[in-house]
């Protein structure tokens, strides 16, 4: 017997019973997207690889150990995009549309990292990212973060995320902190990890994140980031901390928060939780006002932020249990009898187009009523629509609800008026 072949491992499958969980959390999430203005755009899978070295730095981790590249046929250096801002910013580039133009944009699906698997972190994991681009005040930001707190309230998780704000300034600024802080640890090498120092020449801000407890202590001394921020950065971080301050939305301000990708300046954030265990970061982002002047565009003011949805899926069922997934069925339609069951096809076939948004699977393969039955509780169905050679030669069928178990025998004219209000 042929060896079963296998999913590669943290590339993982979705089952039913997964996906109408995923269905209901992206339909309120891109709900929410449609109610601010935002617009979807959809990208390739497979982009250059120098798009992705120049995009997100050469000696950062994602660069360095976790892109999966390859040469095409041609001999063609490609990559399966690690994350979706670049892609987007090339897309906006090529087609014209960013140069004196404002976009709000949005897009979802997988990326993929090579990295060690563990929960809610998998090597084909799936984002949702949205980008605004042509618009430089604070305000944009501001409400970036307002948008991802509707996110919240809507999923029931509110309670279980908080947010974590900095700013990391103009690139000069940054040059100028960079030095101080290689000055810095460079008098404490004894302290630091194997990872610290080799990022300390290449990536010292990433000295920062590090989650080595002693390194952390030592940072404590260190000089920092907001000592070196320019005026119009520190100007640019009191306006939004002031817009989120008036909205109601509680931040900490963490100077060691920098984020992973050399394209971020001025703003960054996080929203983090600690309701799965460790910290995580649910979602992050912030500005990138270089990016697309360095990928050839015209110099154009960005922001945007990027969202786990693993990591998003496991937290609302975590932390919500109230929340509801999608139905994969709203109805069953029982048959039973000689020549009903092309009855029962007609009936469904009527019923999908007088309401088209009912979920409505028909009974096949027979069986008796106690059998039918049981399969419309497998498919989670609310409503049970019952129809015998009776029902048939009457135009009539039998409407049981499956949840309170009352039933009603009506004219099939009037069967789609009160599905919809049953199932409202």
């Amino acid at each position: 017997m042929a060896k079963n072949i296998q999913a590669i491992r943290g590339m993982n499958d979705y089952l039913p019973a997964d996906t109408v969980v995923w269905q209901r959390i992206e339909g309120i999430l891109k709900q929410v997207l449609a109610s601010y203005g935002y617009s979807e755009i959809r990208l390739p899978l497979v982009e250059q690889t120098p798009l992705f070295k120049r995009a997100i730095g050469e000696v950062t981790d994602v660069v360095e150990k976790e892109m999966y590249t390859f040469d095409d046929r041609n001999g063609e250096s490609l990559t399966l995009r690690p994350e979706g801002t670049a892609g987007c910013v090339r897309a906006g580039v090529e087609h014209g549309l960013l140069y004196n133009q404002e976009q709000r944009l949005w897009y979802m699906g997988p990326m993929f990292r090579y990295e060690r698997p563990q929960k809610g972190r998998y090597r084909q994991f799936h984002q949702m990212g949205v980008e605004v681009f042509g618009l430089q005040g604070p305000d944009i930001d501001a409400e970036l973060i307002m948008m991802t707190a509707r996110w919240w309230k809507a999923l029931g998780i509110a309670d279980h995320v908080s947010l974590e704000l900095n700013s990391i300034g103009s690139l000069e600024a940054r040059a100028a902190y960079r030095d101080a802080l290689v000055a810095f640890l460079e008098q404490h090498k004894d302290v630091l990890d194997d990872d610290c120092k080799r990022r300390m020449y290449s990536n010292p801000l990433r000295v920062l994140d590090s989650k080595n407890p002693d390194v952390q202590t030592l940072l404590n001394d260190a000089p920092t980031l907001a000592d070196h921020l320019d005026d119009d950065s520190r100007t640019h971080f009191q306006g939004l901390c002031a817009l989120l301050d008036d909205a109601g939305i509680a931040y900490t301000i963490n100077q060691r928060l920098v984020r992973g990708l050399d394209y971020y300046n001025r703003t960054v954030f996080e929203w983090v939780t600690t309701s799965l265990g460790s910290q995580g970061t649910v979602c992050g982002g912030g500005r990138y006002d270089g990016l697309v002047e360095q990928l050839g565009g015209r110099a154009t003011p960005a922001v945007g932020f990027a969202m786990g949805m693993e990591r998003l899926v496991l937290l609302v069922q975590a932390v919500n249990p109230e929340f509801e997934p999608t139905r994969i069925v709203d109805v069953y339609v029982i048959a039973s009898g000689q020549g009903v069951q092309s009855a029962a096809m007609q009936l469904a076939e009527k019923l999908r187009d007088a309401a088209p948004q009912l979920k409505l699977m028909t009974n096949f393969g027979g069986g008796n009523f106690k059998k039918q039955f049981a399969r419309a509780d497998k498919w989670g169905a609310r409503v049970a629509l019952v129809l015998g050679e009776d029902e048939v030669a009457t135009n009539q069928v039998v409407v049981k609800d499956l949840r309170n178990g009352e039933q009603q025998t009506l004219a099939q004219s009037e069967l789609a008026t009160t599905l919809q209000a049953l199932l409202a």
